[in-house]
């Protein structure tokens, strides 16, 4: 029998944490009933002033310094992990050991090496575990994904992808932690790594990439004196260091069922501050999608005549997955936006912890897994110049 209620905390209270706390709050109301009460137990960042405010925006009971005291706490049940990657793995496992069921952010780990460690973890415990991977929510790229396994569309041949932000464009934006780290942990980490699981997400998994090329061109970066959430600036020093890692990506795959993709991520994509875009190819069909207009997607089939054959707008609505009963008013053609998918993917990891499959499951820690072996199979394609490598 599921609990009375479960405590639910977030550690990190940045601009995604937030994003996470948001989610919970939600995410009772949008899963109607069933779920057990959700209680908003503590919001956790080493910096208080922010952890306090998260917490009083949000209607969270308390706030922390650091994810110790949530692991301690015997009112916490749940937690997202929300802070820098390099942290997941040393935070994940501590609350593993406490007991805790953890959703951790994507990508789950800086290196594959850690990765398995917290898989590991995860499988000597019997809490629940997820990976982050926020667009596998959307019901425009569930219904595409419906659209392309039920065999309506025939097969896959390309999927063309990109994730395009200008968040770095600034030269003058401070040096942080998404500024270190060796080839690969930049837009590839990033924001790639939503791209991967959402290609796969579509068309199944990569087997192979090649083409691999990577780029900086923001060499160095002012140390900031001040804190920043998420992307914001904040004042900066005269004193500079050196940027780590890529600011652009691209490359690209082959899949399981033998569709290729082309793929590329940039965070210095002037004028576009968050542009997830793309367009699937079968033999009988065809999507596209764009994240600015995210309550809609393209589709081409033959069931129109010659006269208008192509492409056609279609509005989501309770006909496609998360819409009935997800949103307050579930009704077609009324939008919803990216936040909402983090109240869904909120709901879905509760519905786990309680046993109850109504939604689908959250990435698992083995799928976060495989992402980072794909991510380091494009920065091992652009090291060998663009040969082809094996997803190992």
């Amino acid at each position: 029998m599921a609990p009375a209620s479960t405590g639910v905390a977030v550690i990190g209270a940045g601009m995604a944490g937030r994003a996470h706390a948001a989610g919970y709050r939600a995410a009772t109301a949008a899963a109607g009933s069933g779920l057990p009460a959700v209680r908003l137990a503590a919001i956790a960042d080493v910096n208080e002033d922010l952890a306090v405010d998260a917490a009083r925006r949000f209607g969270y009971e308390r706030a922390e310094g650091g994810w110790q005291a949530v692991a301690d706490a015997p009112d916490v049940d749940v937690v997202s992990v929300v802070v820098a990657n390099p942290l997941h793995r040393e935070v994940v496992e501590g609350l593993l050991a406490a007991g805790k069921h953890v959703l951790c952010e994507k990508p789950i780990a800086p290196t594959i090496e850690d990765a398995e460690a917290m898989v590991a973890a995860a499988a000597s415990t019997s809490q629940q575990t997820g990976v982050g991977f926020t667009f596998r929510r959307s019901p425009a790229i569930s219904a595409v994904a419906q659209q392309l396994r039920s065999g309506e569309i025939g097969k896959a041949t390309h999927f063309q992808g990109q994730y395009w932000c200008d968040y770095a464009c600034d030269p003058k934006s401070p040096m942080s932690w998404r500024y270190r780290g060796g080839p690969g942990t930049g837009a590839l980490s990033d924001i790639g790594s939503h791209l991967v699981d959402l290609a796969e997400t579509v068309c199944g998994p990569i087997d192979a990439v090649r083409g691999g090329v990577m780029a900086t061109f923001i060499g160095e970066r002012p140390l900031p004196l001040g804190v920043a959430i998420g992307h914001a600036a904040t004042e900066v020093s005269d004193q500079t260091a050196k940027v780590e890692n890529e600011d652009l990506v691209t490359f690209t795959a082959t899949f399981s069922s033998g569709a290729t993709a082309s793929l590329s991520a940039s965070r210095v994509a002037y004028g576009l501050p968050n542009s997830l875009r793309f367009e699937l190819f079968a033999d009988s069909g065809a999507a596209r999608f764009d994240l600015a207009r995210g309550s809609e997607f393209g589709f081409a089939d033959g069931s129109s005549s010659p006269a208008t054959a192509g492409y056609r707008q279609v509005l989501v609505g309770p006909a496609h997955p998360y819409i009935a009963g997800g949103l307050a008013m579930d009704f077609p053609g009324v939008s919803h936006g990216q936040n909402d998918l983090f109240v869904w993917q909120a709901t879905a990891f509760l519905e786990q912890v309680a046993g109850i499959n109504r939604l689908p499951r959250v990435a698992t820690f083995e799928e976060g897994l495989h992402n980072l072996r794909v991510l380091r199979a494009v920065v091992d394609s652009a090291a060998a110049d663009g040969s082809e490598v094996i997803v190992g």
